[in-house]
């Protein structure tokens, strides 16, 4: 069972916690953090720099209560993202993966999807970069609590998206089809369908510049 003391204290309702946690049920299986995909378009794929069949397609699988993403995001991120997303070198799709603690993270993506596309890969940024006011003590339901209101969603908005049973159903799916592929952590990244070990910039951009130049 889904230990969700921490997402209880912001005052949630058990109905809210209750789907929340249903949804992240269906990761339990896998590691914490840190672990195949192709480049087929999957259906509420997020994604940024050049279009949909661009030479090179850079899948990441991530979730918002990963460390090692968090980690990825603060460091190489802005890196990767001057060098190949800003110029539409590459499409980067990022894929929710949750996982522990799996209702916290259902819930970061789920804040996320009703920020709507424009802020969708903003609420993510700071979802992952709350992780450390967790480790200072913040219960991570205050931060999600903060960042949906930044992102314009009232309280009544904020509980009606934890509680929104279609967009459950949906990332249900998207969980099922990382499954499918063969991902059990994060962060987990595939360049043109191939996963790659290393997530470094340098190790990005050997698999990457070869395509391009092709």
């Amino acid at each position: 069972m889904l230990k969700l003391k921490a997402v209880r204290s912001s005052g949630l309702s058990r109905r809210t916690l209750g789907l929340t946690a249903a949804a992240a049920a269906l990761t339990l299986p896998l590691s914490a953090c840190g672990g195949s995909a192709g480049v087929t378009p999957a259906q509420g794929d997020m994604a940024l720099g050049a279009a949909e069949g661009a030479k090179v397609t850079v899948v990441e699988y991530a979730s918002v209560t990963c460390g090692h993403c968090a980690a990825w995001q603060a460091e190489v991120w802005p890196r990767f993202k001057a060098k190949y997303v800003d110029t539409n070198k590459v499409r980067y799709v990022f894929r929710e993966f949750p996982t522990a603690p799996q209702a916290v993270a259902v819930a970061g993506f789920l804040i996320a999807r009703c920020a709507g596309e424009r802020q969708y890969f903003d609420v993510i940024d700071d979802v992952m970069a709350s992780q450390a006011e967790w480790q200072a003590g913040t219960p991570p339901s205050q931060s999600l609590q903060r960042i949906a209101t930044s992102a314009g969603l009232n309280d009544q908005q904020f509980e009606a998206c934890l509680s929104d049973r279609e967009a459950i159903a949906a990332m249900d799916q998207r969980i099922k089809a990382g499954l499918d592929a063969g991902v059990t952590g994060t962060p987990t990244f595939f360049v043109n369908g191939e996963k790659l070990a290393d997530s470094s910039l340098e190790a990005l951009s050997a698999a990457i510049d070869p395509l391009l130049e092709g």
